[in-house]
């Protein structure tokens, strides 16, 4: 492979090389984080328009874990709902409209994926289901032009008087200190 030279232009130095996120046969270059599973859905046309599977529970994904719980969740176009962590409960995630960057990272200790940034591009013509393992932080945003919907069926319910949820604000100095990604 030939040596890239910069090109002369202002602003060469801040250039970043682009990166696939799939090899030439169509896989993911980034192995998911340990615990975590991406699971490609495939939106199946018909003649009144598409249906896409959410969920199954004789996916390999599911791991044998109960749905307890199903909600559905927003976000508006160009915001960040960034960076939440359970410490029990796994999230099962899937982008039912909109254009939505996932983002994780592994910032468990003794993990052999920690350290390890996992970034998915998802909307209802690129489904998938995305399973965030216990202690794992992750967030998203909507990269589309119109609000996004977010179907999550985490393996606990939500329990209203201690829930199992940390958050950790994209925004702040602390985020940008822990976690090595960039919105």
């Amino acid at each position: 492979m030939p040596v890239r030279v910069p090109p002369d232009v202002i602003g060469a130095r801040e250039l970043l090389e682009k990166k696939s996120a799939v090899n030439e046969h169509g896989k993911l270059r980034m192995g998911p984080i340990e615990g975590a599973v991406f699971r490609p859905t495939r939106p199946v046309p018909h003649e009144d328009g598409f249906l896409s599977e959410v969920a199954r529970m004789s996916w390999d994904a599911f791991g044998g874990q109960p749905i307890t719980q199903v909600h559905v969740t927003t976000t508006f176009a160009d915001r960040i709902r960034a960076w939440g962590l359970h410490q029990h409960s796994t999230d099962r995630l899937f982008v039912a409209r909109g254009l939505v960057k996932i983002v994780l990272f592994d910032g468990r200790i003794g993990s052999r994926t920690s350290g390890v940034v996992s970034e998915f591009t998802v909307s209802e013509r690129n489904p998938a289901l995305l399973i965030v393992p216990p202690d794992v932080y992750h967030g998203w945003k909507n990269i589309g032009t119109t609000e996004a919907i977010i179907i999550n069926m985490p393996t606990e319910m939500y329990n209203y008087e201690n829930p199992d949820a940390l958050d950790l604000p994209w925004d702040s100095d602390a985020a940008k200190q822990v976690i090595p990604y960039q919105w």
